[in-house]
């Protein structure tokens, strides 16, 4: 086992440990299959490499926090089943005919799946006045994008499922006035931890009552840690998904490190919410590889399932897919991340001078004081 302080091994020298096959690659696959769930090889290799995508810039992102090509680093490796599994099912647009997000800080792959580029994540990790989502003035992972609803994240743990009711009531009116229109609802994601947090019991009340349900799924990624602190000694041994019952709300836990179980879970949950435009609770259970962030050092625990490995091995042992191509996969990957990277630290700072700039919105106070409106972001 190596080292905790080593960075964690290539996909390729893994690959390498294995050895040759002995017999055949059996014929390919027209599925594949976890218990009962099955997905299509051409999704399950869609979603495998949106994985590869997520653990190469999470993995290049920690080594940017250790050389100091970054300030703070905070992620989600281990979490890339449910990431990629929900990003490749979001109804992205703007406006209430489709899903509004509101994330956390781990959500990367959500964000790379729908189609941002790496580089829009390791800009705010460097901090570049380029950085669209905060103009290099927040923490990683801390997106913002109008245009496909990505409501701004927050630092403040668990704020975002209070807010996520008010997206959904916009939704359901909407939907009143466009029938044909009636397909959006609103995604919180947030950590087993911040459960504990009153916005969370918020959400619940708000989304339930009677006659005025809501169509919010809510989603908790449940690694067992807050921070430092294990869940076992601060929680009973059942499931978060159990705080639904009170509420009458349609619940469920699932395997989060297994993509096809993910991405059924994820699909009966979101149906379900379209279609009644009521809330949903799903608990997904997922690992926690590096640590809460660079504070606590991001060394690998090496007793965590990985559910990038364990998905390869599937792919490979299916026929799905041969040690070549995941090679070529895995290369691909690190070359995008590490071409963000090079491009990013090229770019500038911020200035002394922008600390001010874009606190205020244009609006009618402007003529009263004038000096604290210094522009809107596409501006400059």
């Amino acid at each position: 086992m190596p080292d905790a302080n080593e960075d964690p091994p290539d996909i390729e020298d893994a690959l390498l440990r294995r050895g040759a096959r002995s017999t055949p690659y059996p014929a390919a696959p027209s599925a594949i299959r976890s218990g009962r769930d099955t997905l299509s090889v051409e999704v399950a290799l869609t979603v495998f490499r949106q994985m590869l995508r997520t653990r190469a810039i999470e993995e290049r992102s920690i080594k940017m926090s250790k050389s100091g090509e970054a300030y703070f680093w905070i992620g989600g490796p281990g979490e890339e089943a449910f990431n990629v599994c929900l990003g490749l099912q979001i109804n992205k647009g703007h406006g209430p005919a489709h899903d509004y997000l509101h994330l956390h800080y781990r959500n990367a792959g959500i964000m790379l799946t729908m189609g941002m580029p790496m580089i829009d994540h390791t800009r705010q990790l460097a901090m570049r006045w380029t950085d669209r989502h905060s103009r290099g003035r927040n923490f990683v992972g801390h997106y913002s994008i109008p245009e496909w609803n990505v409501i701004p994240v927050t630092s403040v743990i668990e704020v975002q499922f209070a807010m996520a009711p008010g997206t959904a009531l916009v939704q359901k009116r909407h939907g009143q006035k466009n029938p044909t229109e009636n397909e959006g609802i609103t995604v919180v994601v947030g950590g087993e931890a911040g459960t504990a947090e009153g916005d969370f019991e918020s959400c619940l009340n708000w989304t339930t009552r009677p006659g005025q349900e809501l169509p919010v799924l809510m989603l908790v990624t449940n690694n067992r840690y807050g921070i430092s602190t294990d869940l076992d000694t601060v929680h009973t041994h059942r499931p978060i998904a159990d705080r639904a019952i009170p509420y009458g709300m349609r619940y469920e836990t699932i395997d989060g490190n297994d993509p096809v179980a993910t991405w059924h879970g994820i699909d009966r949950a979101m149906r379900y919410c379209r279609r009644e435009r009521k809330p949903f609770l799903l608990e997904t259970m997922v690992s926690r590889l590096h640590g809460h962030s660079s504070s606590s050092g991001a060394q690998r625990n090496w007793n965590e399932a990985d559910s990038l490995a364990a998905f390869e091995q599937k792919l490979i042992d299916a026929g799905a897919i041969d040690t070549n191509a995941v090679r070529a996969l895995k290369d691909e990957a690190k070359a995008e991340a590490d071409r963000a990277v090079v491009e990013t630290m090229k770019e500038p700072e911020p200035t002394r001078e922008d600390v001010y700039a874009f606190t205020y919105a244009e609006s009618a106070v402007d003529t009263i004081y004038p000096k604290d409106f210094t522009g809107l972001p596409g501006a400059r």
